[in-house]
């Protein structure tokens, strides 16, 4: 009997210490007349069982000042994680640091143990470098990469899957992703995984694998911010450095755990593995919400086989989840007074079950912007029949360098925060392949010009800035034509115009009404 107990002490000391990575973020506050300043990191640790959170716990070296955590217990969790029944349970910290002055600071995780894994992770190392000088460029303190994920994310080893993690930085900087380093105290092993390949964009993408293969893998990624632009640091005491665009100026660490399992019948979405239908966010997407007002994200996914059984997801401590039906969730958050300004990630699955085994939907993830709301207004001229719709929207930093979107008149540029652009939506053909993949995040501001179809087919041509070829309407299609005016400091050339800014106008276009499966081509670009 003694013995008995003996072992099972031990069993549940081992499960006590079942880590599952963590993510940390940080965001510059205030700065004070003699220089001091406060920092605000908010970090997510994850265990098997909620309770063993506790043995998770930042050091900080350099310029740390004083020191206030504030750790939100519990903040969600896979079914049955509690009760030790489940797989993990995600914990969300708030620290508050109180710095001397701008210079950097460090904050290190560590301890024992990872999950049982196949690349051989035992102990784990995390690192977070916060940088608080002054930029050259924006006037202020840099802020880091703003992503989360969830603790472990599921994969059939005969299925094809890219993780597109999310990757936003709220300077503009260009972001990217590496391995962790052990001789940076990074992690302690950092074996990656075999059946995982990295880009620098923060796409890890999983190939088909043998049944060999199978398993808990460790993922131990840091994200960096890099400028741009060549950029000045400025301390307080007025000494200076120099960041180039090869320069990282912080990093944050990204861990979690990857599980391939057994093969499944199909790979294909819908039928086992769940596939998130509309209005489901897109991967990436930017949202926004003023202080203290509620965002509400509407999600749904459907699987023909498998049972949809819930809605995993990774967020700020105070998001909560609504179950709408089958397959259809609602994640409502409300940022304070404290939060405006702020960027938060949130990322999210659907899990399904079928004869016991669990499958994952794609992995998605948004970011939320805190801000004024959108102010739309609507007239209706009887004379002609034609509605317009004007919205202004604040601007919001983009990874390309300030932008400003307006009107193509002969109006100058304007360089005010909230900015207005004409654009005229056409009733015309269009036959070209539609773009759903975008490749950065930016917003575009528009006022549309709608005019309603006739009941038959009637020739006619319209001519914008953007083309000089007469167009003929046809009521079986819709086309945008934009009339956009951009100002950077970078050359774009018109492959960056068609990547980077069409599919956010469409995006933006949906967003206001128009249906999902329109179609926007580049008429013409026009370089002044």
């Amino acid at each position: 009997m003694s013995l008995s107990l003996l072992l099972l002490l031990l069993v549940c000391s081992a499960q006590a210490t079942d880590f599952y990575g963590t993510v940390m973020t940080y965001y510059p506050k205030n700065t004070n007349a003699d220089g001091s300043m406060a920092v605000v990191l908010r970090y997510k640790v994850n265990f098997h069982n909620c309770a063993d959170e506790s043995e998770a716990s930042w050091t900080c070296t350099g310029n740390c000042g004083n020191q206030s955590i504030i750790k939100h217990e519990v903040e969600r969790e896979d079914s049955g994680a509690q009760s030790g029944n489940g797989e993990w349970c995600q914990t969300e910290g708030i620290i508050s640091q109180q710095v001397p002055s701008n210079t950097p600071l460090e904050l290190e995780l560590n301890g024992a143990a990872w999950i049982a894994n196949i690349n051989g992770i035992g102990n784990w190392s995390a690192v977070t470098l916060v940088e608080l000088r002054n930029r050259s460029d924006t006037g202020k303190a840099n802020t880091s990469p703003q992503t989360t994920i969830l603790p472990a994310v599921r994969v059939p080893s005969n299925c094809q899957r890219a993780y597109n993690l999310l990757a936003f930085d709220p300077d503009g900087d260009e972001v990217k992703c590496r391995y962790g380093n052990a001789s940076l105290s990074e992690c302690d092993i950092c074996t990656p995984p075999s059946v995982l390949n990295l880009s620098s964009s923060c796409t890890l993408s999983f190939s088909p694998t043998s049944t060999s293969n199978e398993g808990a893998y460790v993922v131990q990624l840091v994200m960096e911010d890099f400028p741009r632009q060549d950029i000045i640091l400025t301390q307080t005491n007025g000494s200076q450095v120099a960041r180039t665009t090869n320069d990282s100026i912080s990093k944050i660490p990204v861990q979690f755990a990857l599980r391939v399992d057994a093969v499944v019948p199909s790979c294909t979405e819908g039928i086992y593995l769940p596939k998130f239908l509309p209005p489901t966010p897109a991967n990436r997407a930017q949202l926004y919400t003023p202080a203290n007002q509620t965002l509400e994200i509407s999600i749904k996914a459907e699987a023909n086989v498998s049972i949809i059984t819930e809605l995993l997801f990774s967020g700020p401590y105070n998001t909560n989840q609504i179950n709408s039906g089958v397959g259809q969730y609602i994640l409502r958050w409300t940022p304070s007074e404290n939060e405006d300004g702020e960027s938060h990630p949130i990322c999210f699955v659907i899990q399904a079950v079928f004869n016991s085994t669990k499958y994952h939907s794609e992995l998605r993830c948004v970011i939320v912007s805190v801000g004024n709301a959108p102010t739309t207004a609507t007239t209706i001229d009887p004379t002609t029949t034609r509605i317009t719709t004007t919205t202004t929207i604040p601007s919001i930093t983009t990874p390309l360098p300030p932008t400003t979107i307006s009107s193509t008149t002969t109006t100058p540029l304007t360089t005010t925060p909230t900015t207005t652009a004409q654009t005229t939506i056409i009733l015309v053909p269009d036959t070209t392949p539609l773009i759903t993949t975008p490749t950065t995040t930016t917003q575009t501001t528009i006022t549309s010009t709608t005019t309603p179809l006739p009941t038959t087919p009637t020739p006619s041509t319209t001519t914008t800035p953007l083309s000089t070829t007469p167009v003929t309407e046809d009521p079986n299609q819709i086309v945008a034509a934009v009339k956009v005016r951009i100002s950077t400091t970078i050359t774009l050339s018109e492959d960056d115009f068609r990547d980077i800014f069409i599919p956010q106008i469409k995006a933006e276009l949906v967003r206001r009404g128009l249906p999902s499966d329109i179609t926007l081509r580049l008429v013409s670009y026009v370089q002044l």
